[in-house]
């Protein structure tokens, strides 16, 4: 694969990120876009990165909007619990 020259990376500080990197890695296990990939790793106990390239912009941004859903819908799942 060549290299993918559009990158993001957000690192969202919270203590639900264990829980949210749980509830993402079935969701970065199952993705198959070949003009995207998406990492998502923890930096200690309240940190989670997550790591987005992508051939283009218009996949950067469709990628980085998925992604960020999910994060967003995990972490407002925790707070109703």
């Amino acid at each position: 694969m060549p290299p993918m020259p559009h990158e993001a990376v957000f690192r969202f500080n919270t203590k639900n990120a264990g829980k949210i990197y749980q509830a993402l890695l079935p969701e970065l296990s199952a993705e198959v876009n070949p003009r995207s990939s998406a990492r998502c790793t923890l930096e200690g106990d309240d940190v989670l990165v997550l790591s987005v390239a992508a051939e283009d912009a218009s996949a950067l941004r469709a990628s980085l909007n998925m992604h960020l859903r999910l994060i967003s819908v995990a972490d407002e799942m925790q707070d109703l619990v």
